[in-house]
């Protein structure tokens, strides 16, 4: 069977890919940002992952108000990088893990979860900056891609406890395929941020840090949480947060916390990372 490597949560702001895109990695301003990636980096490199399923939502590239899913899944062979109004950045197609994905989506359906299912999907921010925090930009990505894409843009978003559950299943669904691959779970999105509205610029740090300490140890707040809470806590588009909860469930009950990273402002916008691997 395919084997569960790790969990790593990590923020998808698109100004770390503009800080990229322009040189800035090694300012005074991204640094300290960057470098806390840099033990993540190496222990992933070093563990040698075959397959990432990234946890992230779309930003009205692939899909628009008009027409959101609550749930989609990728399953194509080939993911290009989306352009989000200034061009596709310089990065490289994402291989997918169809085999995988259709095996996945197989057992989403077993499991009475109904994605909508994309043999054509352009990736935007959500997936990439994720992908080069991890992998850095190489000229090919070491490891081929799952896009699991959740609606956290328009409202009714889905509950905590829905994003556990799809973790537990994208467990069973790692476990019961037939390969001896690794698998890296990536949950994106938050920390807190609020972009519109009368708390636009808000960001939380204290409650940022919280969740960056508690996630691994103590998931339970968060996944009984109310979806108002997180807007609350978080911002409304800090609730993003809810996408950490597919990786989370998706791990063991008690983890260890490898390596943790919190950085504010990011933008306007609190930004981390954690790296949780089984105890067993």
């Amino acid at each position: 069977m395919a084997k569960l490597l790790a969990g790593l949560g990590t923020s998808h702001v698109p100004s770390i890919a503009a800080a990229l895109d322009k040189g800035l990695r090694d300012s005074a301003e991204w640094k300290p940002f960057f470098d806390g990636y840099i033990p993540a980096q190496k222990w992933v490199a070093d563990h040698k992952p075959d397959i990432a399923v990234v946890v992230y939502n779309d930003h009205g590239n692939s899909f628009f108000l008009d027409r959101v899913p609550t749930l989609a899944l990728g399953v194509a062979e080939n993911y290009r990088p989306a352009d989000e109004g200034w061009g596709p950045r310089a990065v490289p197609d994402f291989q997918g893990a169809d085999d995988f994905a259709w095996h996945l989506a197989d057992r989403m359906v077993e499991g009475h979860f109904d994605p909508l299912i994309c043999r054509e999907l352009d990736v935007d921010h959500g997936l990439q900056v994720p992908m080069e925090l991890v992998f850095g930009r190489p000229e090919a990505w070491p490891v081929k891609v799952v896009p699991i894409l959740i609606n956290t843009i328009q409202y009714p978003i889905p509950t905590p406890q829905r994003m556990w559950d799809l973790g537990r299943l994208l467990r069973r669904a790692i476990e019961s395929y037939p390969t001896d691959e690794k698998v890296l779970v990536m949950g994106t999105g938050g920390l807190s941020h609020q972009l519109q509205g009368a708390r636009a610029g808000f960001i939380n740090p204290t409650a940022d840090r919280e969740w960056i300490a508690r996630i691994g140890s103590d998931p339970e707040r968060y996944r009984t949480m109310s979806r108002e809470d997180y807007v609350e806590e978080f911002g409304s588009e800090g609730a993003e947060l809810i996408m950490w909860l597919v990786m989370r469930g998706c791990m063991d009950e008690t983890v260890n916390t490898l390596f943790d990273h919190y950085f504010a402002p990011a933008s306007m916008t609190g930004a981390g990372m954690v790296l949780l691997e089984n105890m067993r």
